[in-house]
């Protein structure tokens, strides 16, 4: 072999052994052009990465170099990743498609548009209508339509009640006001904040259509009607549908096989909120009160009445007249309201209850103008002024739940005195200030790797929005957009932890979940994933089995894991309550890249968050 061929055979062997154990992971929906853009080199080996020149160039869909070359700025170890290199392209500002060239490996195509964020919300919108029960746009036909017999309940055990509607939580098909009512909340708040990000594209039965209303108002117009059939009377307050008899079948909600003693598929137990442990069998909760789920009944009551004032006064009525109830009964019966387990001894084990008082109090103030009102929402949020996983490295399942806390941004954005306001401000920025304590690593993470930590991704970068609209201030800027990235590709595995978005993308092609294998996984286009949970968790936890050789095996060596398996239900099942509290981050994503553009590339450091709500008026395009 001649000299030349055999150094190029070398030369190509050499390239191969840098592609196997360097990445370069990137945001694979794209940036807006005004944000902090980073790229995040992972590599496996130490050794090689460190005999490679460390400078980095962007080059154009022609191959010009048109940004660098600058030097990546080393992130220490994280995860799977021995070395992690931040590579950052935040001066590029020019709209284009790119790929990153560093370490001799390319990245896969970077974009950068103001629109990146269009469509991202209403996609989502596709898993929340896969996901409702009672009638089903997927199959056009009904869902769990029995529903329920109340139980474990001694005053109406037994008893009839017509609650079939709502949304299945995830995979399983349990049902829940504790995370259902935060789903419409966000979704309504969404409707408020970012009508211009959503088309009209489905009516409220979520069958194509249009009606005159935003597509994010009707699906959370289901949440609000199946949150009434849950909240009939003062004295009769549900708070789940179903429990983890429901596991003993991998079956599609259309055809779920659980019985619960009144046959297959037949009524599933409805559980009252009584302020008491719950349990069939021998796993309790420890439920103390009701003021968590009367919390959120309120809140999501209070601000559907707001948005539906002049649309169905009727409507508007009832739910002002509901939430004020709920708001009543919380306030006589303060304590958590969790969710009921039967054979299994998981459940939800939220511990505060005083976010979800705060945010309802605020919202009945925004109401009613009841000034009473506002001094109790103060009083909620200074009980509890920063969300306890915030700064932590564990918690229980669900336990801090809602991940972020709205009460602050409705209790700040209603209040017109300075003084709470910047008490709102305080609470929210010393949150923050203790996840981003935790975020000394290449990617710019802090959260703990609890189950559903995509959760708790959504939720800081939500919380850091809100904070630099609310102030002006962007010390955490580069952290939000981390944890964004995080969940759109900038992690150690290179997935989209949303599936089906983007089209182009690397995503969940085998979920936990029936409907994807009988259906296909298109059929849960735009669920968020739980996301990647501590090794230990996974190892734990009953059940978790996979089912396929682990094609991640590689990333998988850290003390995180995540498994694009249907066996793995701890990181990679889909979630109803995080995939609508997303819709909202994206949503408000989508509406900056408009103001971006409607003002000509020029950068909006406004404090009022007002002004970012209500500039853009074009309506973005559906997923």
């Amino acid at each position: 072999m001649p000299l030349f061929a055999a150094l190029l055979t070398v030369a190509h062997a050499a390239a191969l052994a840098v592609d196997s154990t360097i990445v370069i992971r990137v945001n694979q929906v794209g940036y807006l052009p005004e944000a902090p853009k980073v790229a995040v080199v992972c590599a496996l080996d130490s050794t090689t990465v460190m005999r490679i020149t460390r400078n980095f160039v962007l080059r154009d869909e022609r191959g010009r170099a048109v940004f660098g070359p600058r030097r990546a700025t080393p992130g220490g170890a994280f995860g799977p990743c021995a070395r992690t290199f931040r590579l950052d392209f935040t001066a590029l500002r020019r709209p284009g498609h790119y790929r990153i060239s560093a370490f001799g490996v390319t990245s896969r195509p970077v974009r950068i548009d103001a629109r990146a964020y269009d469509g991202g919300a209403d996609t989502l919108l596709y898993y929340m209508r896969e996901q409702r029960s009672g009638w089903n746009p997927l199959i056009r036909d009904f869902v769990h339509r029995y529903d329920g017999i109340v139980v474990d309940d001694s005053a109406r055990a037994g008893k009839v009640v017509a609650v079939s509607g709502g949304w299945h939580d995830a995979s399983d098909y349990l049902q829940y006001v504790t995370t259902s009512a935060n789903a419409t909340f966000v979704m309504l708040l969404a409707a408020r904040d970012h009508p211009q990000a959503f088309a009209d594209n489905f009516i409220a039965k979520g069958t194509p259509g249009r009606n005159g209303l935003p597509d994010v108002l009707d699906e959370a117009r289901h949440g609000l009607d199946w949150l009434l059939s849950m909240f009939p009377t003062y004295g009769e307050m549900y708070n789940q549908i179903g429990d983890d008899r429901d596991h003993t079948y991998f079956d599609v909600p259309w055809a779920d096989s659980s019985d619960y003693g009144w046959g297959k598929g037949k009524e599933r137990p409805v559980y009252p909120c009584t302020g008491k442990p719950q349990g069939l069998f021998e796993n309790k909760n420890r439920s103390t009160g009701l003021a968590s789920t009367a919390g959120k009944y309120a809140s999501a009551f209070a601000l559907g009445a707001r948005l539906y004032r002049q649309r169905d006064s009727v409507l508007a009525d009832t739910l002002q007249r509901r939430a004020l109830l709920a708001f009543v009964l919380g306030k006589q019966s303060e304590g958590v309201c969790q969710t009921a387990p039967a054979r299994s001894p998981y459940y939800y084990e939220e511990a505060n209850w005083a976010d979800d008082m705060e945010l309802a109090a605020a919202e009945l103030y925004a109401l009613t103008n009841d000034r009473v009102l506002l001094g109790q929402a103060v009083g909620y949020a200074e009980n509890e002024p920063v969300t306890r996983w915030m700064g932590a490295d564990t918690a229980r399942h669900y336990e801090w739940f809602p991940w972020h806390n709205n009460g602050h941004y409705e209790t700040w954005r209603t209040a017109q005195g300075a003084g709470i306001r910047l008490q709102m401000e305080e609470y929210y920025r010393r949150g923050l200030q203790a996840v981003v304590a935790r975020a000394n690593n290449g990617f710019r993470v802090g959260i703990p790797f609890i189950w559903c930590s995509n959760n708790l991704m959504t939720a800081f970068a939500t919380q850091a929005m809100l904070y630099r609209r609310m102030t002006g201030d962007q010390q955490f800027r580069e952290y939000e957009q981390a944890a964004v990235d995080w969940l759109l590709g900038t992690n150690p595995w290179g997935v989209s932890m949303v599936i089906g978005w983007p089209n182009d993308g690397v995503w969940a092609h085998d979920p936990h979940s029936a409907v994807a294998k009988q259906l296909g996984v298109d059929k849960l286009l735009g669920g968020l994933l739980d996301g990647p949970v501590y090794r230990s968790i996974f190892q734990n936890l009953r059940g978790i089995a996979l089912h396929d050789a682990d094609e991640f095996a590689p990333f998988n060596t850290g003390f995180i894991v995540y498994h694009d398996d249907v066996g793995d239900y701890s990181t990679n099942e889909p979630i109803m309550d995080g995939t609508a509290s997303l819709i909202y981050l994206l949503s408000g994503y989508a509406v900056e890249g408009d103001v971006w553009s409607a003002t000509g590339g020029a950068r909006d450091e406004s404090s009022d968050a007002e002004s970012v709500h209500g500039r853009a008026t074009r309506r973005a395009k559906g997923g």
